[in-house]
This record gives structure tokens, sequence and C-alpha cells, in this order.
């Protein structure tokens, strides 16, 4: 190592790469052996020129920030390797203080803040639509009970073709009351009651209620790291959320597909929270199917509300697990390709009890 101890360069979280004053690579960090493909041992030595690929011109930046001793910014250019495709990155330039020559190469994927924009824009989104969703369902909905009274009052005195007529009436006003208690749903304000709850709980009390209903047809595999701590939650909020997400999956998925449930602790993520503040999320569960996949048209606002990759989808039940996440402070995202598609959930830790005092 260069003038930094290993503890720290084994914890950045994002790709670091130091360049000798001949533009060699004099080191490689954990994450950054990842994102290349390849161990510091079998990059050290090489050119960084023939181990990594930049869509900019970046020896003159290499120069200016040797020569200025200052660092530097390039937002938004393609980085790849020999083994992996470009993939879009911002990369940060610094000079190390007590080595003149030498640089340090910081390589950020946009992918992760891309996610992050658009999981903020849904939330956003959700929002804007409460107002609408409660001024639809309180006026409709009233109406409709009007319609269906006087369509069953009909349905009385008459026969044959008349009597479908009504009994259509009757059936379709009692679908869109349905779909209006959703919307109502959707448009709930209330905060969650959040408070310390183990995460494995609310995931079995879900893939109970499942595998005996909607998902008696597929397999349910689980993979849990009991060792995770409790998080902050509303227990019917979330377990609300989980039931969203493995009717999806049971819906997407054949006759005896699998959906699997993964529990994980992974530092890192941080979003912003309801207050403003930054916060760790580093509780994680997957739930996965190995269905068709979301199509590519709609992948980008699966969480946005009346968007549904369904034919007779309302586009409401996304965009509430995504309102709801929101609200307990957490993160969701989805990957999606034909055969497997991931919805990921983060979530915080909830704050360690203070111990209680022995004194007398």
């Amino acid at each position: 190592m260069i003038d930094l101890t290993a503890t720290l360069w084994a914890a950045l979280p994002i790709p670091a790469v130091i360049i000798d004053g001949e533009d060699r690579i004099a080191d490689v960090n954990p994450a950054g052996e990842l994102f290349l493909n390849a161990s510091s041992r079998s990059l050290k030595g090489n050119p960084v020129w023939d181990k990594i690929f930049v869509d900019a011109p970046l020896e003159e930046a290499f120069a200016r920030v040797r020569s200025g001793r200052a660092p530097l910014f390039v937002n938004a250019v393609d980085v790849g390797t020999g083994s992996r495709k470009p993939e879009s990155c911002d990369v940060q330039i610094a000079p190390l203080a007590e080595q003149g020559d030498h640089v340090l190469v910081l390589l950020e994927s946009r992918a992760l803040a891309g996610k992050l924009h658009r999981a903020l824009t849904s939330k956003s989104a959700a929002k804007s639509a409460i107002g609408m969703a409660e001024m639809l369902a309180h006026e409709i909905k009233n109406p409709l009970a009007g319609i269906t009274g006087a369509a069953q009052l009909i349905s009385m005195s008459v026969t044959g073709e008349d009597l479908e007529l009504t009994d259509l009436i009757v059936a379709e006003t009692r679908r869109i009351v349905k779909l209006l208690d959703q919307v109502e749903e959707f448009g709930n304000v209330r905060p969650p009651a959040v408070k310390p709850a183990n995460i494995h709980d609310i995931l079995d009390r879900a893939r109970k209620s499942a595998a005996v209903g909607f998902a008696a047809h597929m397999r349910i595999e689980d993979d849990y790291d009991p060792s995770l701590p409790l998080t902050m939650a509303d227990p019917d909020q979330l377990q609300q959320v989980f039931l969203n997400l493995l009717k999806n999956a049971a819906e997407a998925g054949q006759q005896g597909g699998t959906i699997r449930l993964r529990s994980f602790y992974e530092p890192g993520l941080r979003v912003r929270r309801s207050d403003g503040t930054r916060g760790a999320v580093p509780l994680h569960v997957e739930i996965s199917d190995d269905g068709p996949g979301i199509k590519p048209e709609i992948a980008a606002h699966i969480f946005d509300p009346f968007v549904s990759g369904r034919e007779n989808g309302t586009g409401l039940g996304l965009a509430l697990v995504s309102k709801i996440i929101a609200d307990h402070d957490g993160w969701i995202a989805v990957e999606s390709v034909p055969g497997r598609t991931v919805f990921r959930i983060s979530l915080p830790v909830a704050p360690s009890r203070p111990a209680k005092s022995t004194d007398r």
C-alpha cells in the first residue's frame, strides 16, 4: 500500500486504483478487483490503459492533477475492461500527498445513482397521486352505490336479456368499487407505526399466507441470514409489502416455478430520510422469481402509479409498495431479465437499546 492503512483501503466501498508516475497500476482495492474482474496481483505493474478502457482523454487529466496538486472530476464517462462491457461512471482523480507523481482514481458507477433517482421520483409521483386518489374515491363511490341499488331493484322485475344486463351493471359497479378501495388504500397518508421488528418473522407470515393461497402452484425457497439485527418497521405494512411482491412473483411464474426469498446484511447503501438527513440501509430482503421478466418499456417506471405489466392490473400495487418502503426510510429496487426478476428491499437497523443501569 502507499500511505494508506490496509483497513481503510479495504473498506472503501467504490473501486479505487493508484497509478504511478509512469501510468502503471500500483495498487487496487478489493472493490476495484471486483469491478475490473481481476486480482490486485495480476494488475500491479501493468499500464493502466491496458487494463482499463475509458471513453475520455484521461492522460491529460492525470497531468493536470500531478501539476496542479488538486483533484479533478470527470462525470459520466464509459469505463470498461477486456472482460466486461463499458459502464457509465463518475471518475475522481486526486494526487497522493507524499507521492508527487502518484494519483488516486475512484470509479463510481452511475447505475446506483440512477436507481436512487428513479426511486425518489417514484416516491414523489406517489405523493402527487394521493390527492387525486382521495378525490376520486370520495366522488365516485357514492353515486356507484346508487347505481348498484337501482340495478338490483330493476332486476327484480325483469327477465331474460334484461336480467343479464342488470347483473352486468351490478358486477361492473362492484368491480369499480373494489378498485376504488385500492385507490383509497393508496391514498392513506397514515405514517407507519414503527417499532423494532424481526424481518424474518414478517417474511414467514407472508410466506405462509402465500403458500396456501395465490402461490400454491409455486415452490418457495428461502436463504435467510439468521444473524440480521432488528429493523424499525410497521409489521402490518411491511407484511403487506411482502405479500404484494410475492403475489407479483406468483402471477409471473409458471406452474411449478420457484420464488426465492433471501435476506442478508450489506453496508454501504445510504438513502435520504424523510427529515432530510442521510441514513444507512444495510438490511436487505430479495424476492425473486423465474418468470418472463418485466417488459423493458415499463421497467424504469414500474413503481409509478397506474403503471402495470398485467393486462388487467391497476398499477397501484407496486406504487403502494414503493410508498410504504419510502415511509420506512428504506429503498426498493428491481432488476429484471427473462427468467429472473429480483425485487430488493433495503431497510435501516433498529437503534440499540440503552443498557439498563445496575446501580441501586
